[in-house]
């Protein structure tokens, strides 16, 4: 057995009531993740660097670059990894709906950065008759994908209603997204615009039983750079609700394995991921 799999092992035979102390005593020694809640994104917004950081960008930039020129295998949040993590919800979503649609993937990947989630995926959708990678993203990552890392299959976009000129995805992706947007649920309503077949999220972070979005303050490990960010953490029920709405059944859904902990009012965030069909 790895040393990760004997872990998992003593995790499966510890009382959940030490697993729960454990978990909650790791959130109070912790200098990153969810450190505060504020009642408004504008005051959030106040006591966090932003996610539109130069910083961030260049550095993100650079990792990307190396797995472009095939001189890095892997990045993520400009981390350069020697190995691809595979989020294999993420991949079996895009399988299955290009599966259902003769083996043509029209993506829309709101947030996707400088590709990440199309460098991670790529090498298990060769195969497909169709690939279309679309992402949209701020300005200063919409720059440096136009002019670096389109091709064939991937481009960009400065945002919804530029990429809806001429073009209809078959799914949109929001990957890790979401929760950093001022107005989520206004950015959903543009996307319902579109019309898509398939909805795709990945690492969202939900409290359980709830009908309240939370407004708090994320702090970047120090390890992958120096941040903060506001961030919504959702309410599940409020989120489920809105997609019922919009006539979309929930298709699968997973909870990710949490490495970090974190809470928001005494509840543990659970980050998701979830596939939804329109109807």
């Amino acid at each position: 057995m790895t040393i990760k799999a004997i872990k998992r092992f003593i995790v499966s035979l510890t009382p959940p009531v030490i697993t729960d102390w454990y978990r909650r005593r790791s959130i109070r020694n912790r200098k990153f993740g969810f450190m505060k809640e504020y009642k408004t994104w504008q005051e959030a917004r106040a006591h966090a660097t932003g996610y539109d950081s130069d910083i961030i960008t260049e550095k993100v930039f650079k990792a990307a670059l190396q797995v472009r020129n095939g001189t890095a295998v892997y990045e993520r949040d400009s981390t350069i990894l020697t190995h691809i993590k595979h989020s294999w919800h993420l991949l079996a979503s895009l399988l299955w709906v290009a599966s259902r649609n003769e083996n043509r993937l029209n993506l829309l990947d709101f947030g996707g950065s400088l590709g990440t989630s199309y460098f991670q995926n790529r090498s298990f959708l060769g195969h497909l008759k169709e690939l279309r990678w679309n992402i949209v993203e701020q300005k200063k990552f919409f720059d440096y994908g136009k002019e670096y890392f389109e091709d064939e299959h991937l481009k960009f976009y400065p945002n919804i209603a530029e990429y809806a000129r001429g073009n209809k995805p078959d799914a949109v992706l929001l990957s890790s997204s979401l929760q950093y947007i001022e107005k989520p649920y206004a950015v959903l309503e543009e996307i319902m615009r579109l019309q898509p077949k398939y909805v795709i999220f990945d690492k969202i972070p939900f409290l359980a039983s709830s009908n309240e979005d939370h407004m708090v303050v994320q702090k970047v490990s120090p390890s992958i750079y120096d941040a903060s960010y506001p961030c919504w953490v959702f309410g599940i029920d409020k989120f489920m609700s809105f997609f019922r709405k919009q006539n979309y059944r929930l298709v699968e859904q997973i909870n990710h394995d949490q490495r970090e902990w974190f809470t928001v009012r005494g509840k543990i965030v659970d980050w998701s991921g979830y596939l939804f069909e329109k109807i």
